[in-house]
């Protein structure tokens, strides 16, 4: 008996670990606290407790994520809502399966001490912006809830200079501004500002950043343990906000300065407790929006956009 239990353990010891999944995410951009869950649960071992083998990359170019897992180049990417429905009309194969950021973050910035009192006061004036079509839907709107057409205000694209373009006076206000950097980054520098918050000046809610996944390769199961362990880890982060900063920011030491740890305390609250969770009605009702103002040739439904994977 002794001799059999002795063969059977060293079998098992002998025997290799089970083989993680390997996933491999894009971002959105260079690792900042947007990316809080992912890197917690990266660093935390939950994506290895899911059996998953994550490598987070970051793009040379911002555009390039979702293109990469429509052609199988990534499973995941983190993009954004108001893309993704003008990327699915034009033909890409993407869908939905998460959340990360569940709130807008997108603001019309301006001066705190300047000329713009309220958004009509843009008539006249020139308006920076990064990415063009969204952007200039999302003020178009803002514009006509306030009586400004949006031809009586001059476009100026600023690439992504959008607070030191306002802060100089090249532009009287910038759109597509994210309320916890640009804001943080003026009051750094000693230039308030001051948000007109998109989803309080006539849009509808949205999900800021969302995972995209390849509609036709897609692994739900894969998917299920990817936000499986990004829930836990923004679990953790809710739990413990100055371990979790801690944690995040030693992983570089570009993201320990004042503006990362500012936008760290300001994006916490926004982050999906629920990542795999989906509000149908919420993907419906940007689709018609976007539909509305042009963007758009058609109104798809809600299932080709978006997609709850514990469903399947």
């Amino acid at each position: 008996m002794k001799l059999t239990s002795l063969t059977a353990a060293l079998s098992l010891l002998a025997s290799p670990l089970a083989a993680q999944d390997k996933v491999t995410l894009m971002l959105d951009w260079f690792v900042n606290p947007d990316h809080g869950p992912i890197i917690v649960a990266q660093e935390r071992g939950y994506f290895a407790d899911v059996d998953l083998d994550v490598e987070i990359i970051a793009p040379a170019d911002p555009s390039d994520p979702p293109k990469m897992v429509a052609a199988g180049q990534a499973d995941l990417a983190v993009s954004y809502q108001p893309q993704l429905h003008m990327q699915i009309h034009e033909g890409l194969p993407l869908k939905r399966v998460g959340t990360l950021v569940a709130t807008p973050l997108n603001c019309l910035l301006v001066l705190e001490d300047g000329p713009i009192k309220t958004p009509a006061d843009l008539a006249g004036r020139k308006v920076g912006f990064s990415v063009g079509g969204v952007e200039e839907a999302v003020l178009g709107t803002i514009l006509r809830k306030h009586g400004v057409p949006l031809d009586d205000v001059e476009l100026v694209n600023v690439n992504w200079s959008l607070s030191p373009s306002l802060m100089s006076g090249q532009v009287d206000a910038v759109i597509g501004a994210y309320r916890n950097f640009e804001l943080n980054q003026m009051d750094i520098e000693g230039v308030a500002g001051r948000c007109f918050f998109v989803e309080e000046e006539g849009l509808p809610p949205y999900d800021e950043l969302i995972y995209v996944a390849n509609s036709e390769t897609m692994d739900p199961d894969m998917i299920r343990r990817f936000l499986a362990a990004t829930e836990k880890a923004t679990q953790y982060m809710v739990n413990h906000p100055q371990a979790s900063w801690e944690l995040f920011s030693g992983t570089s030491k570009e993201l320990q300065d004042e503006l990362n740890k500012r936008a760290w305390a300001d994006t916490l609250p926004r982050f999906a407790l629920r990542p795999a969770a989906m509000d149908a009605g919420r993907y419906a009702r940007f689709e018609s929006f976007l539909h509305d103002a042009g963007l758009v040739p058609a109104i798809n439904d809600v299932a080709d956009i978006a997609v709850d994977v514990t469903a399947q």
